[in-house]
């Protein structure tokens, strides 16, 4: 299997409704549970591709720049970015839909990495198995 290959494989989109126990006093989902979905997406992402113990070890930037109003639907799409040695960056789209129309917009990215660990919470190489190259 090629490293594209893979990559394509480990594509991750999970949907979620936005209820009223997940949004704040204006309506819109709390920016904490935001992250805790993108980071979860990204987790299973990461896990899905190597098939390692993975975890989160930095988040870069993660741009806010649509409002999520409680009522809708999201779309969380977790897509390998980046294969290092020990890591890995994921980033994690995040749509807004309206439930009752075609209605659909980006509202949120951010890139998340993560390393590979072996049991004794140590690093190790994600890719020990050669793999094709891509292209």
């Amino acid at each position: 299997m090629t490293l594209e290959e893979k990559i394509t494989r480990a594509e991750t989109r999970i949907f979620k409704a936005v209820f009223p126990n997940t949004t704040n006093h204006y309506d819109t989902l709390f920016g904490g549970t935001t992250l805790h979905m993108m980071d979860e997406v990204a987790f299973i992402t990461a896990t899905r591709f190597s098939r390692l113990k993975m975890v989160t070890v930095s988040s870069e930037r993660v741009d806010f720049t649509h409002p999520i109003p409680g009522g809708t639907l999201v779309e969380l799409i977790g897509r390998v970015e980046h294969v290092g040695n020990t890591s890995l960056k994921v980033r994690v789209d995040l749509f807004v839909e309206q439930m009752y129309s075609e209605e659909r917009e980006k509202a949120v990215s951010g890139v998340f990495t993560f390393v590979a660990i072996d049991e004794n919470k140590r690093p190790i190489r994600i890719l020990d198995q050669p793999v094709e190259a891509v292209g």
